[in-house]
Parts: C-alpha cells; structure tokens; sequence
C-alpha cells in the first residue's frame, strides 16, 4: 500500500525531512520534533502497522529476488546513544518482516579474536547476504564516537578512519547493497527518564549497564564525536538521516518510511519461473 500524497501525514518525503545536511548541528537538535510528519502519536502507531504490512510485502519480494539471483539488499544502520531506541526499532520496524530474510547484527565491546583484526572484519563478516535486509545495532561507527571518546587509540589512527569508512560503504554500495544510515538522538533529560524506568521494573533490569550512567557525564564530548560523523561520513552513496527519538512512535515510523523508500527505489517485481509452468500443474495433477 503505497502512501497516497493527498492524504499522507508526511508533509515532504522522509528522506528530505530527515537527509543531514552541511548546517545540521547535533547540539541543536529538536529530540522531540516530528520533521515532516503532521500527526499525532494515535496515527504514528496507526500508521506504522499499515506501513509495517506493506514493508514486510517489499521484503518478501526482495527475499525472492535473491533466492533467484539478484545480488541486491539492504543494510540498516542504527547508531545513537544507550536507551536511544535501537533495539525497539528492530523489534517494532523490522519486526514486521520475516525473520528468515534478515540479517542482524550487534556490535559492542570487541572480542579478543575481533580486536587481534582491522576494526572493519567483524563488519565485513556481518554484511547482509543477497536479497536480505541487513540491520546493525551500532557499527564500525564505534570506532570513531566510542573510540574518539575514550581516548582508546591515538587521534591519528581513529581520525583517519571516516575517510576509511567511506571508501569501505562506498565498495558495499557498489556490490549492489542499499545502505540506510540513521543517527538516533535523545535529549539528556530523556535518558535520565529511560534508565531509571529501567531501574524500576524487574523485567528491565537486564537492560541496565551501570556504566550508562558514567557515559552521561560524557555528553559534551559524545556530541562533538557525533558531529564530526555526521560531518565527515555524510555521503551521497551512504547518506546520514538524522532521527529525533525523544518520541518513539515517531521515530519508528520515520525508519520505516525510509525502509520502505529504500526498497522502492530497487523497483522489484517477483521473478519469473525457472520452470515451465503449464508442464508442471500437468505433472503435479498426475502424481
């Protein structure tokens, strides 16, 4: 179900609503905008069951397409700050696909095998495969905002690496995978929020890292690493979309949306029997 332009919500395409631009400015973000969409929450979660059926419709063709051949997918990138809403999006976003034609991923603290290689292997390996969707729960994007942060290698080593992750999407790109990469930005005051709800119900407790705390005081210089992402790895080939995410149901139906565009944009139909057809109900009636 393809959105009809007179009665969308969305007052522009999202990928001009959200696209990071040469004047976006991480310290002045709206976290709780809506860019583009006039709504409220009752139709954002409306709207993303809808738009949910007609994603997971794109992806069973895209499943199709690659089973026959077509070399094609794409790969979600989902990098913000803890609590920002990463792992809601994959369960109410991409959860509305089949399982079996995604590819996720989530990065942390490397493993001693992954730090004895180049940052970047452990992000090869995860690559989607032909005709899935890929998703990253954080990325090699680490290596310049964790990393940077924490002083963990040397300027010289971590500043060379934006020009390293071009080059590295770039190639990804030219082998045929889509790459969407959304940076998901909270407010302080909206973490603070998240975290001690987490440390009010049992059923969250597995979620809290009490080191999330300690990053807090590490604001400042998280939106300087931010910024110089956005500013350095914003490409044509690999653009950024910048995602307020102070309010969820937003934001969920913002990375929807620029799925949705992604697969679109790859103008797929189903693929042609490798098979007589006619031949085959003949031999199916006679078995």
């Amino acid at each position: 179900m393809p959105n009809d332009a007179e009665n969308s919500p969305w007052t522009k395409p999202v990928t001009e609503a959200l696209r990071a631009g040469p004047d976006t400015r991480v310290a002045d973000i709206d976290t709780d905008a809506t860019p583009g969409f006039e709504g409220d929450k009752e139709l954002g979660t409306r709207l993303l069951e809808e738009r949910g059926t007609y994603l997971s419709q794109l992806q069973e063709k895209l499943f199709a397409n690659g089973r026959s051949g077509d070399r094609r997918s794409v790969l979600l990138i989902l990098q913000g700050m803890d609590t920002a809403g990463k792992g809601g999006m994959v369960r109410h976003v991409i959860g509305h696909v089949d399982p079996q034609g995604v590819d996720h991923a989530s990065f942390g603290v490397p493993t001693p095998e992954e730090l004895r290689h180049h940052y970047l292997w452990r992000i090869n390996k995860a690559l989607p495969r032909a005709g899935q969707i890929g998703v990253f729960d954080r990325s090699h994007y680490e290596d310049v905002l964790v990393v940077r942060v924490h002083d963990l290698v040397p300027e010289r080593v971590w500043s060379a690496r934006y020009d390293e992750i071009n080059q590295f999407e770039r190639e990804i790109v030219d082998n045929g995978t889509t790459i969407v990469k959304v940076a998901m930005f909270i407010s302080l005051d909206e973490q603070k929020k998240r975290l001690a709800e987490r440390l009010e119900r049992p059923d969250k407790y597995w979620k809290y890292n009490p080191s999330d705390v300690s990053e807090r005081a590490l604001w400042p210089a998280y939106q300087e690493a931010y910024q110089a992402m956005l500013d350095k790895t914003n490409t044509e080939h690999a653009p950024w979309y910048v995602i307020p995410a102070n309010r969820k149901w937003y934001s969920r139906v913002a990375v929807g949306e620029l799925m949705i565009d992604a697969l679109e944009r790859f103008r797929l139909d189903w693929p042609a029997a490798m098979f007589d057809v006619e031949v085959e109900k003949k031999r199916l009636a006679l078995s």
